[in-house]
């Protein structure tokens, strides 16, 4: 079975949207912890996790995503998630990170605040 696991970042005015598909765990994040870094390296004023496309998410790819949060966080970035299938939702709600995160249903409704 082939993960198809796929990370596309693009810009979006001073906002960095980054949509991950396929399959996130423990053999597929470096390619997404590489594109993090990249990103906190820009001049993003917002980071977009868009997580639509995301299939499975296991406890790495939530370790990532705690960890891009607190990042932005630090660096006076906002960060924001658009949310993915229903088993990446039940990993957020489940573990409680989804209650330190902001949510939403599509990139728009963040970029819009920008």
């Amino acid at each position: 079975m082939q993960n198809q696991f796929q990370v596309d970042v693009r810009s979006e005015g001073r906002a960095a949207v980054i949509a991950i598909s396929g399959e996130l765990d423990l053999a597929s994040s470096p390619a997404l912890e590489e594109q993090l870094a990249r990103v906190s390296q820009s001049d993003a004023e917002l980071l977009v996790m868009d997580l639509r496309q995301l299939d499975f998410m296991d406890s790495t790819g939530l370790s990532i995503l705690v960890k891009a949060h607190q990042q932005a966080t630090k660096a006076g970035q906002e960060f924001g998630v658009v949310r993915g299938s229903e088993q990446v939702q039940r990993l957020l709600n489940l573990t409680g990170v989804a209650e330190r995160l902001v949510l939403v249903d599509t990139p728009e409704q963040l970029l819009q605040t920008q």
